[in-house]
């Protein structure tokens, strides 16, 4: 059974728990608000919000429910755009309303859904109500309505003040005020938990799974990582950081550790997908889907993570670059899944960064990136690591590159050899995403943008590049 609270109704359900969230809403309690567009977390047509206690506090995110599981919402407050009615308009239907946002308003549940979630979020801002609804597509507006819209929301919000988010949100017609007894009665609800069975899938956040498996999802018998205590929390042991398996983009974004050591995070998440994809991805789900082309894997691998693996009886650690053995295929047993996740995080002479080149600035998969680590002194290089996607069968660890620039020193001359000989280690194929060419010439550039962003004063602008 999966029991959860959907709007201001207990919903106890013996369904199977791989149907997606969205399929259960629309096909079993009738609330047609959330549309179905993509069914692959792209359109955010389907947005709700999930609710749920962390640290004591009840939060709320954004997520595409046509890949999230029923099972996933298990003992939280899920809502569609069915459950912020008000008499009359709340304020962000208003918002909307009075700009003219809407014009066939097939995505505008999804939008007054995701700038809901901005309301009782605890963030202020413009920009921030702006990112809430960045993984929201409209093919009718042009956007500048819309976002006249969240402006109007985001003044609303910074009157707030200390004020409390929810009491706040009510008391301005954001939400109804049943939001205000929801964190007493998820507390209320008992989660019976199963005992996993060999025959069981594995299900993190499902952004990749029911996007390759949707229907056979449904079916499978289903053992959820989601919310496993031991999978979540980052956390530092002296230099290295250690996050569990099951950590989210989202959590990785709003992480202190990873602030503190990644000064530019914030521009590297935003290369990453949408909000609600961010909030619902996980790190281990990043790795063990085996892309080319992951984010995630390839700015771990840069910084040389370490993994450890169980298969329920025993453990071993190995390094996230032995992972990958060939195209989608893993050294690790059936039975083995990241428990955790280690790396090295990096010191006050370290040097990181991150690039993507993709079709869309924004919320699309990579034709190819790239991130490097640095450590340096002075001007010398005492180690690195890069990595690159997009350009062979598995997230690449450029060995050779990595180590030809150790204990050299910065120049021009050192990058533009860099390049030459990280050309010598990757195969890359015409595909959707750009020829063979095309994906050579991005690599050498994003290589070159590494260090223009590193170091701003060295004079590359001579380099040229080509494939």
């Amino acid at each position: 059974m999966v029991h959860f609270i959907l709007n201001n109704e207990e919903v106890s359900t013996a369904l199977p728990s791989g149907m997606t969230l969205l399929d259960f809403i629309r096909y079993r309690k009738h609330l047609t608000g959330t549309k179905i567009g993509c069914r692959e977390g792209d359109c955010g047509a389907c947005t709700i919000l999930v609710g749920e206690i962390k640290k004591d506090q009840l939060i709320y995110t954004s997520a595409t429910s046509c890949l999230m599981a029923l099972g996933n919402a298990q003992g939280k407050h899920i809502v569609t755009i069915e459950g912020i009615n008000i008499e009359g308009l709340n304020a962000v239907q208003q918002a909307f309303s009075d700009e003219a946002a809407t014009q066939c308003g097939f995505c505008t549940p999804g939008f007054v859904v995701s700038l809901t979630g901005f309301c009782i979020s605890g963030n202020t801002g413009y920009e921030n109500a702006i990112h809430s609804v960045n993984g929201n597509i409209c093919r009718c507006t042009g956007y500048k309505s819309i976002e006249r819209a969240a402006h109007t929301i985001s003044n609303l919000v910074a009157q707030r003040n200390d004020a409390d988010r929810l009491q706040f949100a009510v008391d301005h017609k954001m939400i109804p005020a049943y939001f205000l007894a929801i964190r007493e009665r998820i507390e209320r609800i008992t989660v019976v938990k199963s005992k996993p069975t060999v025959t069981q899938k594995r299900l993190g956040g499902g952004t990749d799974l029911y996007v390759q498996q949707h229907e056979a999802m449904e079916h499978s018998s289903i053992e959820f990582l989601f919310d496993r205590k031991n999978l979540n929390g980052i956390k530092r042991k002296g230099s290295v950081c250690e996050m569990g398996a099951a950590v989210t983009v989202a959590d990785i974004a709003a992480s202190a550790i990873f602030q503190s050591h990644f000064t530019s995070l914030q521009k590297y998440i935003a290369l990453v997908s949408s909000t609600q994809i961010r909030n619902m991805a996980t790190i281990a789900g990043n790795f063990i889907n085996a892309s080319p082309i992951g984010d995630l894997t390839i700015f771990f691998l840069a910084l040389n993570a370490k993994l450890e693996l169980t298969d329920g009886k025993s453990h071993r650690e190995m390094a996230l670059r032995d992972l990958y053995k060939g195209y989608k295929l893993l050294d690790k047993t059936e039975q083995e899944m990241i428990e955790k996740i280690s790396f090295e995080l990096p010191g006050k002479n370290d040097l990181f960064n991150f690039e993507k080149v993709s079709k869309r600035t924004n919320l699309d998969i990579a034709s190819v990136n790239s991130a490097i680590h640095l450590v340096m002194d002075g001007d010398e290089i005492v180690s690195a690591g890069i990595a690159a996607g997009g350009v062979g069968p598995v997230p690449l660890y450029l060995s050779k590159s990595s180590s030809y620039i150790q204990g050299k020193r910065i120049s021009a001359s050192l990058i533009d050899e860099l390049v030459s000989i990280a050309q010598s280690e990757i195969s890359p194929i015409s595909d959707a995403r750009g020829t063979e060419k095309y994906k050579r010439l991005l690599l050498s550039q994003l290589i070159k943008a590494h260090f223009i962003s590193l170091f701003p004063s060295l004079p590359l602008e001579n380099i040229i590049i080509t494939a």
